[in-house]
């Protein structure tokens, strides 16, 4: 009777042993799904923050665009005015 007493806080003990490891198990897996939830978390608010600073940097790029197309325009304005007068300079019987 003694060995079998003996023999079930064997098992009791090596199932409690098993249980506990299956606890740890299962809440070392929580707190990782925590992490992995912290750390999607932080990725969507680096997504987030991106792409407003991708917004604005492409609209800098519209406003950059659309006045390098107006000094653009301005200067070939000049350039033919320059050459105008240039060419009536050059023309005979003009006096600078």
């Amino acid at each position: 009777m003694a060995d079998t007493l003996e023999d079930a806080l064997q098992r009791l003990d090596g199932a409690v042993g098993q249980l506990e490891f299956a606890i740890a198990r299962r809440l070392e897996g929580e707190r990782r799904r925590g992490d992995l939830d912290t750390e999607l978390q932080i990725m969507q608010d680096d997504r987030a923050r991106l792409a407003v600073e991708l917004d604005g940097a492409l609209a800098r790029l519209a406003r950059m665009e659309a006045a390098t197309q107006d000094v653009g325009r301005r200067v070939r304005r000049a350039a033919a005015v320059v050459r105008e007068v240039v060419a009536r300079a050059d023309q005979p019987g003009v006096r600078s």
